[in-house]
């Protein structure tokens, strides 16, 4: 609802706890560097994959939005859970430097590649069908590598008593997004601070959610073994409704309850999990994993006075214009701020912060009127990916457009968890903020609404080929048939001819006269009829 949104921006979130390190001897230890099984050693240190540090975090000051400490697991990330992580070499990259860096592939992760996120629409449909199938199995797949926290390090007894909960591939991704954003628990029922938010509302917005849909890709490619899987963006500039909403790929409206999903999409069985903020700051808790019901969307029937239509191009092109990333105190309240109009609380129109219309970012939220517009529940529903891969493209053009110097991300006086040198949170393997402040083409990803014409135009017509090409057998067979029977049908005239022929021939009668008919018209035109013919042609034209 409106208040959800206005309290908290959606955001992503991955990778928490590795399952390794959740044991109570590595959370008493406060260690999680996990054996590679590669060679069966920490970080895979034999090989030279990595080796196990200290986690060096930022002493750079925060600012005044969040005044405690030592109060919230995240402060500080990841030093309330582990002070010793894994630092990986050289293109290696994983909670044990198992994986590879974004953009790099092969055992021993030397294979550079490039990889395209394509328009939704553009998708062929073999690729639509993936896309679904993909997202279906990561919810329905237990996650190998990663468990999500019940309980805060407090409750847990301090690492003595572990509260961890078994969750779906794709349900860590929606924990972790609640995880980021939810209040600070000061301890107590209702005892919070919601002026709060590691990953929305400040400058780590952008890059925050860039390593999250590069997890999130990351996740997919491993489940599935498809190493050219790349996410597909949602383009709602100047969209009247929502046209993913179709049961060939996000699910349509049911016609039942026009808050849920069609059953005839996979994602109408779906349940959601993280969604009830206030029952949890109202009882001082995490949320516990558990199912809550069904995913929840109505387009369109949202509050208008808190958003009036989808973003619009003008609103885009004016939001890419602005050239400074972040302004005066990093948050809401920022004006002329690139981010913080992109996010959704500076006015498309002015760049005024603490607009009292949502926009860009945060008006796509609003207007799905349901799970997406509960911050903390937003990424139950999947088209939460396909959204805030369109938000990263636009972040994208600004970094080409602008071309800023690392120093314009700030690295101290942001809220707290959004400094340059703050490590993502809740991530292992660990990410600092300013490390993302680069162009995707480093990363190893392009969109591809920012080819060239040329590739612009050949994206657009995949789809066609693929259907031509699927019918061509179709088209051949039926002109291989098609020629057959001509064949056939010139054959039986022409003995049929033949047959007539001879039996004319021998009454003396002509070939032409019997099959001749009256003339109506004379073949030859004379110059008044044959001008109103030509008339009537170019009429008929």
């Amino acid at each position: 609802d409106k208040s959800h949104y206005l309290s908290k921006p959606p955001n992503f979130i991955l990778q928490q706890f590795p399952r390794l390190c959740t044991t109570r001897e590595a959370l008493l230890t406060k260690e999680c560097c996990p054996l590679w099984e590669g060679d069966g050693s920490a970080c895979g240190a034999r090989s030279g994959r990595g080796s196990c540090e200290d986690a060096a975090v930022s002493d750079q000051p925060d600012g005044p939005q969040y005044p405690f400490s030592g109060l919230d697991d995240r402060e500080k990330w990841p030093l309330v859970f582990y002070n010793r992580t894994c630092q990986c070499a050289g293109n290696f990259m994983g909670f044990n430097c198992a994986d590879c860096k974004f953009g790099y592939f092969g055992e021993n992760c030397n294979e550079r590649r490039e990889t395209l996120r394509r328009n939704i629409h553009h998708l062929t449909r073999s690729e639509r069908n993936r896309l679904v199938s993909y997202l279906n199995l990561a919810k329905q797949t237990v996650s190998r590598d990663y468990v999500v926290a019940t309980g805060t390090y407090r409750e847990m007894g301090n690492g003595s008593s572990p509260m961890f909960a078994d969750v779906s591939v794709y349900d860590v991704f929606v924990w972790m997004h609640y995880y980021v954003s939810r209040n600070a628990l000061l301890g107590g029922p209702g005892n919070v601070w919601p002026d709060v938010d590691f990953g929305h509302w400040a400058p780590a917005f952008s890059p925050w959610h860039r390593v999250y849909l590069l997890h999130w890709e990351h996740e997919i490619r491993k489940l599935t073994g498809d190493t050219s899987f790349s996410i597909p963006y949602w383009d709602w500039r100047d969209a009247q409704g929502c046209d993913v909403c179709t049961d060939d790929l996000m699910g349509a409206r049911s016609r039942q309850d026009p808050s849920l999903i069609s059953p005839g999409s996979v994602f109408s069985s779906w349940k959601v999990l993280c969604s009830q903020a206030e029952v949890y700051n109202t009882r001082g808790v995490l949320c516990d994993a558990s199912e809550e019901g069904p995913i929840r969307r109505n387009p369109g029937n949202h509050d208008q006075n808190l958003v009036e239509r989808l973003p619009t191009s003008a609103e885009v092109e004016f939001t890419l214009s602005l050239p400074n990333y972040d302004t005066g105190a990093m948050d809401r309240t920022a004006n002329m701020s690139f981010r913080n109009t992109l996010e959704g609380f500076g006015d498309p129109r002015t760049g005024l912060g603490s607009s009292s219309r949502l926009g860009m970012h945060a008006a796509l939220h609003v207007f799905m009127n349901g799970s997406m517009s509960s911050v903390q529940g937003s990424a139950n529903d999947p088209i939460f990916i396909l959204h805030h891969a369109f938000v990263d493209s636009i972040y994208e053009q600004w970094l080409r457009r602008h071309r800023p110097a690392p120093s314009q991300y700030p690295e101290s006086n942001a809220p707290i968890g959004h400094n340059g040198d703050y490590h993502m949170a809740p991530f292992l393997p660990l990410h600092r903020n300013k490390e993302y402040f680069i162009s995707s083409k480093e990363l190893g990803y392009e969109y591809s609404y920012l080819l060239n014409a040329n590739q612009r135009f050949a994206e657009s017509m995949r789809p066609f080929l693929e259907e031509i090409q699927d019918v061509w057998p179709w088209i051949l067979l039926a002109g291989l048939c098609g020629g057959i029977i001509t064949i056939i049908i010139a054959a039986a005239l022409l003995i049929t001819k033949r047959k007539y022929k001879g039996m004319l021939w021998s009454s003396g009668k002509s070939w032409s006269n019997v099959f001749s008919l009256p003339e109506r018209q004379p073949l030859i035109w004379g110059n008044d009829t044959k001008e109103a013919n030509h008339h009537n042609y170019q009429t008929t034209m």
